[in-house]
């Protein structure tokens, strides 16, 4: 059994989850569940980023404590395992004491390698960023490209990180592999970024500029500032501070999830804070894109942000997470269309595998008393290429590719049914014949139950019910399919919408 670790980017509390939010979420939910399929012992990890000024300033404009905004939206994700079938293993936050400890052990081991040291620093501060923003990175106007403000002109006593020292180290650990960036373009982009020269990055805050965050180990007058403290999330929800058994177990990380925005700050400045504190670095960095609604970014402005948990509530959330894995691409920006959400919806979860499932196991119960047949043919032999196809697209980072193979092996027993024609074999009294064309057809829908399974785990189960397979609650472990058992005939899985 081989170990597999995986993390989404921790969510920053100052606002609700967007489409954005639910497309990571399901990226490594994805992930995850494929290799617990595999049999491989996986540790999944999200949680939520609960310090900075955002934060503080928000608490104080609503009149409460900073720590009960921050409880309150922290819960408003911790919610979204129940509500979109997540199953991660952990929820790390930021105000977690073993997160605090964590961060701190990790910024003394970086002092105590000579890495961080105090200075003046001026420049210009986006608090919509909570970073200090280049000048190259601000409009013609001189705002944030992202926020369209102005920032800040701040300047400050602070201590920084010497990244410029791990520079050359991190290029070769990319360029070579040994850190893995998915996808290609990803990849050049960091490396394009690194060539120019890492250059050393502010790592705190004056206690009396932002008293809300994670005082630093050595000096009770500052904060952590937002790397030390955020990205270290990925270790200290493991039990980095006490090196736990966990932390051995599973660390290096397989496999981040992150959006194309934070892509230098954790090929970057991750990788330099963990060289400098002598921890091994991940293994992989997977990338993805953005969202946009109805071809258009999304926009209070426009009307056109797509809220997530409206969706679920409206179509379930199977629906909706097998839009986003169907049909935005993996690594690159995708449209979320009302349109298309319901094409897709029609064409292949209702009318392909809803209406597989429900006629397979609808002729089970009337030509064969609803009792599986016996054994007539190995059908793992017509499915293979599928499986083999569905394989690669998961090593490939590729879950689109994933999610439309398993269209296309849902097509392939659609088109077995309509070639044999069962209800024409009834009618001709071949009952010989029936039996195993629909042994064919139970054994080809448990595979694509095996193969739904990361994708659309609620239907998954559904399908499992009807057909009478033992499954275990992860998906670990499936059984064949029971001789004699009996199938169940049930509501369709995902009824036809018409709006």
């Amino acid at each position: 059994m081989s170990k597999f670790y995986l993390t989404t980017a921790i969510a920053y509390v100052n606002a609700p989850p967007h489409i954005g939010h639910a497309l990571e979420f399901v990226q490594a939910d994805v992930l995850a569940r494929y290799h617990r399929l595999k049999k491989d012992d996986t540790y999944f990890l999200t949680g939520t980023d609960e310090h900075g000024v955002k934060v503080f300033e928000t608490a104080k404009e609503q009149g409460i404590e900073t720590q009960e905004l921050v409880d309150k939206n922290a819960d408003i994700y911790k919610s979204l395992k129940g509500l979109m079938d997540l199953s991660n293993d952990d929820f790390i936050r930021t105000t977690d004491e073993r997160h605090k400890k964590g961060a701190q052990k990790l910024w003394m081991k970086m002092f105590e390698a000579g890495d961080i040291y105090k200075d003046t620093y001026k420049g210009n501060y986006c608090v919509g960023c909570e970073s200090f923003v280049p000048e190259k990175d601000l409009d013609e106007e001189g705002k944030c490209i992202h926020h369209k403000k102005k920032p800040k002109v701040l300047e400050e006593e602070n201590y920084f990180f010497k990244l410029s020292k791990y520079s050359d180290a991190i290029r070769d650990a990319i360029k070579s592999d040994k850190l893995l960036v998915r996808p290609e373009s990803r990849k050049n982009e960091i490396l394009n970024l690194i060539g120019e020269g890492l250059k050393d990055v502010s790592f705190s805050r004056p206690k009396d500029v932002l008293p809300w965050g994670i005082t630093v180990p050595n000096d009770e007058d500052q904060v952590m500032y937002v790397w030390g403290d955020a990205l270290s999330n990925y270790i200290t929800a493991l039990g980095y501070e006490e090196e736990s058994d966990t932390f051995k177990k599973f660390w290096p990380c397989d496999a981040h999830i992150i959006g194309k925005d934070i892509l230098r700050f954790h090929a970057g400045i991750w990788i330099g804070m963990l060289m400098s504190a002598g921890v091994e670095i991940p293994k992989a960095i997977y990338v993805h894109g953005f969202v946009t609604s109805e071809g258009q970014k999304m926009s209070k402005t426009l009307g056109n942000v797509v809220d997530p948990l409206e969706y679920i509530e409206k179509y379930g959330i199977d629906a909706v997470r097998w839009y986003l894995m169907r049909e935005i691409p993996t690594t690159d920006d995708g449209d979320f269309s009302h349109s298309r959400f319901l094409d897709i919806h029609n064409s292949e979860l209702a009318n392909g595998l809803g209406n597989l499932v429900n006629r397979v196991v609808m002729m089970t119960d009337r030509y064969l008393d609803g009792k599986i047949p016996e054994k007539s043919e190995d059908v793992y032999e017509q499915v293979k290429d599928f499986i083999d196809k569905y394989d690669k697209a998961f090593d490939d980072y590729d879950l689109k590719t994933a999610c439309e193979t398993v269209s296309r092996l849902i097509d392939f027993g659609n088109k077995y049914l309509d070639d044999k024609k069962p209800w024409t074999l009834a009618k001709e009294e071949k009952m010989d014949e029936v039996a195993s064309v629909l042994y064919v057809l139970l054994d080809v829908l448990r595979y694509i139950a095996m193969l739904t399974a990361p994708f659309i785990p609620g239907t998954t189960r559904k399908i499992i019910d009807q057909i009478g397979i033992d499954v275990s609650e992860d998906f670990s472990d499936w059984g064949e399919i029971k001789v004699g058992g009996m199938v169940k005939v049930d509501e369709p899985l995902f009824p036809r919408l018409e709006e």
